[in-house]
């Protein structure tokens, strides 16, 4: 059953090759951008103009969003699933990540906004035509860093873990409506945008700890999430998973 899915910080990296598995199965995708206007057009030509659009939006600013969302509604008339993914000016430098006590709230906050503000704003925008429809997924990307700081990256997941307390409220409030809500949380990526800084010592170390030996890679994630927005996870919500070949066990 095709769908129309909301990708939130889509035209690269890890929410590209989310866009990329959706449409592959069927699905038809929104893909959102903050700054990156020719990649993300770029990547709608690659994914052809009847699958894919791509919206120009802030997600941590409501009025944007709300307008992310008509524009979406207006192109393929309705939303069925949005994942939200957006990354907010963070990069995994285990060099460059700061210690605690060398830490203010605003670099807190700023990963607050870009997570968990974000999230919200997304959510009840989409909301009431979920309701309407008595159906709607919401899928939100998490870390596995929230169950094993490999790497103390204080703001990050500290935003990250508020996300899983978010998305359980919401799928405690929202199932009677037939809306489902998931996190699903990857190892550290091999290789984002974000992740292109971590040293090769880093990469290898989860490597070698790991089950399956070997590092967790965009597509790993974007499996679970085309799972979740499909019509098989309908009894699924509420649940945090972790896509990271076997470091964290739950």
């Amino acid at each position: 059953m095709s769908k129309v899915i909301l990708v939130t910080g889509s035209s690269r990296g890890l929410g590209a090759t989310i866009s990329k598995t959706l449409v592959n199965q069927g699905n038809k995708v929104i893909i959102n951008y903050y700054q990156s206007k020719q990649v993300a057009q770029q990547l709608v030509n690659e994914l052809g103009h009847d699958n894919a659009i791509a919206i120009q939006g802030d997600v941590t600013e409501r009025e944007a969003v709300d307008k992310l969302i008509a524009e979406g509604n207006k192109r393929f008339g309705q939303i069925d699933v949005v994942v939200n993914n957006a990354l907010v000016d963070f990069k995994f430098d285990p060099t460059a990540q700061r210690p605690f006590t060398e830490l203010s709230w605003e670099d807190y906050q700023q990963q607050i906004d870009g997570t968990l503000k974000a999230a919200f704003n997304v959510v009840q925008s989409v909301v009431p035509q979920f309701k309407e429809r008595k159906q709607g997924s919401i899928i939100s990307i998490g870390t596995n860093l929230y169950q094993n700081p490999v790497v103390p990256y204080h703001q990050y997941t500290t935003a990250k873990a508020g996300l899983i307390g978010f998305t359980r409220n919401i799928a405690a409030e929202l199932g009677q409506y037939g809306i489902t809500a998931n996190v699903v949380s990857g190892g550290l990526l091999k290789t984002t945008d974000a992740s292109a800084v971590t040293t090769t010592e880093v990469f290898d170390i989860i490597a070698q700890t790991t089950p399956l030996r070997q590092v967790t890679t965009p597509q790993d994630v974007a499996n679970m999430v085309a799972f979740l927005a499909s019509e098989n996870a309908r009894g699924i919500t509420g649940q945090n998973y972790t896509v990271d070949g076997g470091l964290t066990m739950n």
